[in-house]
Order: C-alpha cells, then sequence, then structure tokens
C-alpha cells in the first residue's frame, strides 16, 4: 500500500523582522573577522518602531563602528523611507556591549585535551554544551528537502522582484510557506503554496493576488510540480500593509527552522547568526551539514541525518550519532566508524577545514545557511574518497 504525506516548510524575506536583526548580527561578525579573524563575538539584536538594540560580548582587536553598520544593513534591506514606520535614516541605535566572559574564554582557549597533547587541533575547546544537526537528502539538486528549497526560492523572489522594480508596490516583508505531497518518501506534486507579501496601501488585492502567482509562484516553482490539486493562498487575511519592525519586534536567532532544514530534521536549538565560529552552536551545525551532504553525494545514502554533542571546553564531541532511515548502502554502525575516519569534529579542525575564520556570514543570514553552493559547508569534496565504501 502506498504510503501518502504532506509535509510544509516556511521562509521569510529578508525584511521580515527576525531576519532585519540576524542580518545585522552576521554584519556585525563580518566586520570583526575582516580587520581580526580571532575575533570572539556573541552578538545579539533587536528591533521594533523606529529603534535597533545591538548588545553581546566581544572580544577583538578590530574597531566596528555599530550604527554605521546597522544603517548600512537596514538601507540594503529596504526600509529607506519613515513611511515605513522603520528606516534607516531616523532609527535609533542603541548598544550594550561587553567582554567575552573569561570562564567561556578559558574553555574554548584551553580545552581539557590540550594539557595532555601537542596537537594544535586540541588547542580549542568547544564554546558551549549542546547538540547539532546536520541532514542531506537526493530529493534536490542541492540535497536539500524539496519543501525548504522551494519556500527559500518563493521567499528570495518576493526580494527580487520588489528590488529590481517588476513588482514595485512590494514592501521589505514577507513570507512563504510551501506544502509538498509525498507518495513511498517521493516528493511528487506541490499542493499549497502560500505567500504573505508587504505591499503599498492603494494596491487591490486582485492586482496583488495576479502579479504574484505570475512573477513569484510560476518563476520559483518549477511547473512539473504544479497541478490541478495546487492550491495558491496569497496574502489569505486580506491586507497586508503594515509589516517589518513597525509591524512586529524582531529578535536575533528565532529563525532557526527557516535557517536550517525546515522542520525536515530535528533542531538542537541553537542560533547561528551573530556568532563566531568558536561557538558550535554554529561551527558544528555547518559541519555536520558538510558531512551529511558529502554521504549523500558519494551516494552512500538517499538522506542522511547526524547528531553531534558537545561539552563546554571539550575539543572532541562526546557523541557522533547517524542515521540513514534505512536508505544507506551500509549500516548506520558502519557508516558511523567511516565518519571518525574521514572528519574531525574538533572544533579547531571544523574552523581550519572549512575556513571559518573570514567574513563569510552574511551571505549565509537570509534564504537558508544551507544549500548556497558557494558556502565552504556545501562542498563535496569528500565524495569521491567515500565511495570507496559502496558494495
Amino acid at each position: 500500500m502506498d504510503k501518502f504525506r504532506l509535509f510544509s516548510s516556511e521562509s521569510v524575506t529578508e525584511g521580515h523582522p527576525d531576519k532585519v536583526c540576524d542580518a545585522i548580527a552576521d554584519a556585525i561578525l563580518d566586520e570583526a573577522l575582516a580587520g581580526d579573524p580571532t575575533s570572539r563575538v556573541a552578538c545579539e539584536v533587536c528591533c521594533s518602531t523606529g529603534m535597533v538594540l545591538v548588545m553581546g560580548e566581544f572580544t577583538t582587536e578590530q574597531y566596528v563602528d555599530i550604527p554605521k553598520v546597522v544603517r548600512r544593513v537596514v538601507k540594503e534591506i529596504g526600509y529607506n523611507d519613515s513611511s515605513l514606520g522603520f528606516d534607516y535614516h531616523n532609527c535609533a541605535v542603541l548598544t550594550y556591549i561587553n567582554e567575552q566572559s573569561p570562564d567561556i574564554s578559558m574553555g574554548v582557549s584551553d580545552a581539557m585535551e590540550s594539557k595532555e597533547s601537542t596537537d594544535p587541533a586540541d588547542r580549542i575547546g568547544a564554546g558551549d554544551q549542546g547538540m547539532m544537526f546536520g541532514y542531506a537528502c537526493n530529493e534536490t539538486p542541492s540535497l536539500m528537502p524539496l519543501p525548504i528549497d522551494l519556500a527559500h526560492r518563493l521567499s528570495h523572489r518576493l526580494t527580487e522582484v520588489r528590488k529590481q522594480g517588476i513588482i514595485g508596490y512590494l514592501r521589505p516583508d514577507g513570507k512563504s510557506q510551501v506544502t509538498v505531497a509525498y507518495e513511498n518518501d517521493k516528493p511528487v506534486y506541490v499542493d499549497t503554496v502560500v505567500i504573505s507579501a508587504q505591499h503599498n496601501a492603494d494596491v487591490e488585492l486582485e492586482t496583488l493576488r495576479a502579479d504574484i502567482i505570475k512573477h513569484v509562484i510560476l518563476h520559483a516553482v518549477p511547473a512539473e510540480l504544479i497541478c490541478d490539486k495546487t492550491k495558491f493562498l496569497i496574502n489569505p487575511t486580506g491586507r497586508f500593509v503594515i509589516g517589518g519592525p513597525h509591524g512586529d519586534s524582531g529578535l536575533t536567532g528565532r529563525k532557526i527552522i527557516v535557517d536550517t532544514y525546515g522542520g525536515m530534521c530535528p533542531h538542537g536549538g541553537g542560533a547561528f547568526s551573530g556568532k563566531d565560529p568558536t561557538k558550535v552552536d554554529r561551527s558544528a551545525s555547518y559541519y555536520a551539514r558538510y558531512v551529511c551532504k558529502n554521504i549523500v553525494a558519494a551516494g552512500l545514502a538517499d538522506k542522511a541525518q547526524l547528531q553531534v554533542a558537545y561539552a563546554i571546553g571539550k575539543a572532541l564531541p562526546v557523541s557522533v550519532c547517524v542515521d540513514t532511515f534505512g536508505t544507506g548502502k551500509v549500516s548506520d554502525e558502519q557508516l558511523a566508524e567511516i565518519i571518525s575516519k574521514h572528519f574531525d569534529f574538533r572544533p579547531y579542525s571544523i574552523i581550519k577545514n572549512l575556513g571559518l575564520r573570514a567574513p563569510i556570514y552574511s551571505v549565509s543570514t537570509n534564504y537558508g545557511h544551507f544549500g548556497k553552493e558557494s558556502l565552504p559547508w556545501e562542498k563535496t569534496d569528500k565524495a569521491d574518497e567515500l565511495r570507496q565504501y559502496i558494495r
């Protein structure tokens, strides 16, 4: 008997208030890393009508002009007019910055293993305890789940048509959601597309709906996935004029499912934006994706999920667990051994192997931290050597 299910994922545009905060946090991090690659940054941002608050712990030799960075990011997003209730000219920028706690710094700079080892990779300990997840599957060329891949395409297209003037009456805030129908674990069609797009007050709803279908949905969703069962729900409340930080407060790290796999796999709870790579919340999540993507790219499994867990101040993870959901060409136990042989999960090695001390994080902020081929954790350079294990 065929197994049928529906699965949904959402995405948001860069003008969503939470993403405004994420973008500011990552831009500040990039500014610090550009001048001092060893910067320790834990940057949190919140915003509301006419206000941005930047807070956190910084240890860096680089001077960061935080108000200047904030206003640049807000302007680039498109909040450039006071009629939007939030704009880069007039928003207040408040800062509350301290140095990194010496208790945390000690655990990062002097790992437990370094007391008995001269290996440089044993010097850096995890910046916190916690568990992180990686995932990859062969549903899309980027090896991302189809629902979140399509949701990101839609939200990115919403921004594209706004900034290019194709739909000139759109404003920066917006959301997308895609429901995909699966049969026997294979995606077969798109069941529902939901778009909520902020717009000028004088636009008729029917005009907006027609433009969104033509220029956004039909452009972003492949035609072969749309059928007579597919439903389009566009601005379901009928009006979305007040948006962005004027319509709702924003906070860094509040879109962690959007940032990862759209709910297709578990989440350890740690956010990414504003954190330097000594924070394993970020770097180990990226590395877990790198491992899973190489496993799937090598053909060792159709989909792979990896959990890795750390203790603060310890370089080696306390556990690594892989699950291929019965799709593996070798057993999960054998795959765990393969992973331990070919991948090094110590923070020093992750940072070095993926080049994470560079100012690359603003590229990752919007439309998902995974699936963008330009990012170093998306490379599949280990796939060839992993193929030797396929029987």
